[in-house]
């Protein structure tokens, strides 16, 4: 996040130098019809704070990937695919299993448990072009997310190999001070139910009292994504 909050920076610094040149306007400029391909990393937190900080002692993770983005009507629509993995340990989430106690004390129990999580998110949205180089953008859409979990000494049926659909919203600004480069930073929220809650810690959690039980059925969460964007 420092980097690109330093790359921010850089890119509005160099807007006015650009502007003595001719006046650069990336809303008046835009085609009628852009691809834009683009990187992006981002920090999730999840719902599932309980489990994920009794399994893996963090409830976040970090996630980087990639993808392609569509603009229509001279940048005003947009949509976009996205793909992205887990930056941890060679894409894997490492943790331990637990035991949950009735009280809700957790005990770790030293044997080692593997997580991987592969989205792949489909959104669409609109752009307010209120501005020639600052660009708020809001868009929705469902991802589908492949869910991998293993640990030592595991059953056949205590493995988990799945994939389900989940919901997503996401607000947020591009910054561009460049004719075919562009910084967009935002918001990410997707809600994925079907996976957590169906056994072990996650169910035990979630049928718990209070309303942080309600999210630990939900391997979704909030999501900070920036995000660099090439093209018009």
């Amino acid at each position: 996040m420092r980097f690109g909050i330093v790359l921010v920076a850089l890119l509005a610094a160099a807007a006015p130098a650009r502007a003595q040149g001719g006046v650069f306007d990336a809303v008046g400029d835009a085609p009628a019809v852009s691809l834009r391909p683009f990187f992006q990393f981002s920090n999730e937190w999840f719902s599932a704070s309980q489990t994920f900080n009794a399994v893996f002692g963090d409830d976040s993770a970090q996630f980087w990937g990639g993808g392609g983005q569509v603009t229509l009507w001279h940048g005003r629509v947009y949509g976009e695919v996205g793909v992205s993995r887990l930056v941890k340990n060679d894409q894997t989430l490492v943790g331990q299993r637990v035991f949950v106690g009735d009280d809700g004390g957790v005990f770790r129990l030293g044997i080692p448990v593997r997580v991987t999580i592969e989205p792949l998110e489909f959104t669409g949205g609109y752009r307010f072009n209120v501005h020639p180089r600052v660009i708020p953008y809001v868009g929705a859409g469902f991802g589908i997310y492949h869910y991998t979990e293993d640990s030592d000494f595991a059953t056949s049926a205590e493995k988990v190999d799945v994939t389900k659909n989940g919901a997503i919203f996401h607000a947020g600004v591009e910054f561009r001070a460049f004719r075919w480069i562009g910084v967009a930073m935002d918001g990410q929220y997707t809600h994925l139910p079907g996976i957590l809650g169906e056994g072990g810690a996650s169910q035990q959690f979630a049928e718990g009292t209070g309303s942080s039980a309600k999210g630990e059925a939900d391997l979704g969460g909030w999501a900070a994504r920036f995000k660099v964007v090439f093209g018009r």
